[in-house]
């Protein structure tokens, strides 16, 4: 014998109420996830796409390198997700990533750090070139 609509909703009933997480999932609750950005993150200048390409390509060669450059995209106007920090702040946050990402490649996880970095500049241009607006 097949269940019963109203066994189904009794079952779903009974499930929310020993889950809690379970009744706010099919109630419709709409949750905002926001992610939250380090001063070195949020340092990342928002770039021309083939400019944030050219910083991975770089990044992916010779560790820093590309951060080294961003960090000059900031000093020609780029925007980032640090509107509160004066220009010359962010470009040293940019400079301090490259030391970082160039003294640790040694080790491999400065080279990592630097593809990953290149990775958010791409994805950064792709948002601004596509029009999608980022969320701070």
């Amino acid at each position: 014998m097949e269940p019963s609509h109203k066994d189904a909703e009794t079952a779903a009933a009974a499930a929310a109420a020993a889950d809690p997480r379970a009744a706010s999932a099919s109630s419709g609750v709409v949750v905002q996830v926001r992610e939250k950005k380090g001063p070195l993150r949020a340092a990342i200048p928002y770039m021309p796409f083939p400019v944030a390409v050219i910083c991975l390509f770089l990044n992916t060669f010779v560790p820093g390198l590309g951060t080294f450059v961003s960090a000059f995209a900031v000093l020609c106007g780029a925007r980032t997700d640090l509107p509160d920090r004066h220009v010359c702040c962010v470009f040293w946050l940019n400079i301090a990533a490259a030391l970082i990402q160039t003294l640790t490649a040694i080790v491999m996880v400065g080279w990592i750090m630097s593809i990953f970095w290149g990775m958010d500049m791409v994805i950064l241009a792709s948002y601004k070139e596509q029009g999608i607006p980022q969320q701070l």
